[in-house]
């Protein structure tokens, strides 16, 4: 085999391997997330919150990727949320004292947050509040993607 064909080969045999494992990154989460919890149950968690704010796909950090879009209720136990949420792994939602949209700013502030919980689902979920966790101290809900460090989405509440 002539030295440039056999370098035409393990080069297309890499990019191959490099699109399949990227591919397997993204489409593990979908494939192992349970079913979200129904409008209704989120519905009904709503009803008793406190605060509400909006995920939007348009803040600075947010991308094809890395993106959050629906209504968020937060309250004293719980946190719903109904919408969608770009999928992902090991996604985290966080309280902040101050609104934040970008990776630089989450890591900032990453000390005075409080960690709530995992979410796991991409199409609603609900979220249990620790105890020790009081949402009026805060004023932002966050969604952060712990493995690689990427800002999900965010939402101002009060």
């Amino acid at each position: 085999m002539k030295p440039h064909h056999l370098l035409l080969l393990l080069f297309s045999h890499g990019l191959a391997i490099g699109v399949g494992f990227a591919a397997g990154i993204y489409a593990l989460p979908i494939l192992i997330a349970p079913s979200g919890p129904s409008t209704e149950e989120v519905s009904t968690s709503a009803e008793s919150a406190s605060f509400y704010g909006e995920f939007r796909k348009d803040l600075i950090s947010s991308d094809t990727f890395h993106w959050g879009e629906g209504a968020v209720a937060i309250g004293s136990t719980t946190i719903s949320f109904q919408g969608e949420l770009a999928p992902g792994p090991d996604y985290k939602l966080y309280l902040s004292p101050e609104f934040v949209e970008t990776e630089v700013d989450f890591e900032r502030l990453k000390s005075k947050m409080a960690k709530v919980g995992d979410v796991k689902t991409f199409d609603n979920f609900l979220v249990k509040v620790p105890a020790h966790i009081d949402p009026t101290r805060y004023n932002t809900v966050i969604v952060w993607c712990e493995s690689f460090g990427e800002f999900i989405t965010a939402a101002r509440y009060q």
